[in-house]
C-alpha cells in the first residue's frame, strides 16, 4: 500500500489497508445489511486474498470486491456461494466518482498478493462465540465446544420430539451444511463423523438439523453460527470427543415436556412403548 492506514469508505463499510491485512469495519446504520452489523468487522490477512476486482455497480455506483482463496474463510465456506451481492461482506460499494480511487487501491492490493490456490487452514477468524438463534422448529446454541438443539413445542416434527433435545460435541462432527433461509426449505444440518456414509433424512425429520421458516433463522444469525461451528470442527481434528454427562434440567421444564409428551400420546403420534420410554428418560433427568 502507498500508506499504511489508508481508508477507503463506501456505503455500509470502510476498508482500512494495513501492512499485512485489510480491516473491514461495517456501519451499524439502519440501512446496513444485518449480516454486516452482526459481523462488526472482519480482518482479512493478505495471505487469504486471491484477488480484487472493481466492477460497475447499480445506479451510479462502483463496487470493489475482494476474492478470497478457497478454504480461507469459514464464513464463505459455510455460505457455499449462496450469498447475494448485497450480503457479500467482501464487496465494497462506492459512489461512481470514486471509480478511479477504487482502481488505484485494487492495483495496490494486487501488487501485494502472493498466493491464489486453496488455503490449507482458515486464515480469517470465525465469528465469536457464544452464538444462538431461533429456527422454526427449535433453538440452536453454540458455546465453542458443543452445539445444542432444543425443540419448540410448535414447529418440531414428532421424529424430533421422540429423539429429544440434542447436544453435539464438535469432536463428533465432520462439518456443517447450511442452506440459506432466503430459499425454500432452508436449514442448518450438522454432519457427524459416525454417519458420514449414511443418507441424511429430510431436515425436518433429522435431529441433527434445524429448519428455517419465514422470520426464523435469518442469514445474519444462522450463517455466523454455521461458520463458527465449522471453524471449531476444523480445529478439533479427527480425535473423537470424550463423552460428557448431560446437564441436569430444570424440574419445571421436565414437567412441561412430560405434559407435551402426553398430548402427543393422546393424539396418537407416539405408541405406548415410546411414551413409557420417553417419560422414563425425562424423569431420569431430574
Amino acid at each position: 500500500m502507498s500508506r499504511m492506514g489508508d481508508v477507503l469508505a463506501g456505503f455500509h463499510a470502510a476498508w482500512e489497508f494495513e501492512s499485512d491485512s485489510v480491516l473491514i469495519r461495517y456501519e451499524r446504520g439502519i440501512r446496513t445489511p444485518k449480516l454486516f452489523q452482526s459481523l462488526g468487522e472482519r480482518r482479512v490477512p493478505l495471505e487469504a486474498i486471491a484477488g480484487v476486482t472493481p466492477t460497475p455497480g447499480r445506479r451510479g455506483t462502483v463496487a470493489l470486491r475482494i476474492e478470497l482463496r478457497p478454504g480461507a474463510d469459514p464464513l464463505l465456506e459455510a455460505a457455499a456461494g449462496q450469498l447475494k451481492d448485497g450480503s457479500d461482506p467482501y464487496r465494497l460499494v462506492l459512489p461512481a466518482d470514486k471509480e478511479t480511487l477504487a482502481e488505484y487501491y485494487a492495483d495496490e492490493l494486487r501488487a501485494r498478493l502472493t498466493q491464489t490456490g486453496p488455503a490449507e487452514e482458515f486464515l480469517v477468524a470465525a465469528p465469536e462465540v457464544p452464538l444462538q438463534f431461533k429456527a422454526y422448529d427449535g433453538k440452536a446454541s453454540f458455546d465453542g465446544e458443543t452445539v445444542r438443539f432444543r425443540w419448540f413445542w410448535t414447529g418440531a416434527s414428532s421424529a424430533k420430539w421422540k429423539a429429544g433435545d440434542q447436544r453435539f460435541p464438535v469432536g463428533e462432527l465432520s462439518g456443517v451444511e447450511w442452506r440459506s433461509p432466503e430459499v425454500f426449505e432452508g436449514y442448518l444440518r450438522l454432519l457427524r463423523r459416525d454417519s458420514a456414509d449414511a443418507q441424511p433424512a429430510q431436515a425436518d425429520q433429522d435431529p441433527a438439523a434445524v429448519v428455517f421458516g419465514l422470520g426464523y433463522g435469518p442469514v445474519h444469525e444462522s450463517l455466523p453460527f454455521a461458520a463458527a461451528v465449522l471453524a471449531a470442527v476444523r480445529k478439533s481434528g479427527p480425535a473423537a470427543a470424550v463423552p460428557v454427562a448431560a446437564p441436569r434440567r430444570d424440574p419445571a421444564d421436565i414437567a412441561e415436556r412430560i405434559r407435551h409428551l402426553g398430548e402427543l400420546y393422546e393424539a396418537g403420534l407416539v405408541t405406548d412403548e415410546e411414551f413409557s420410554v420417553k417419560k422414563a428418560e425425562l424423569l431420569a433427568e431430574l
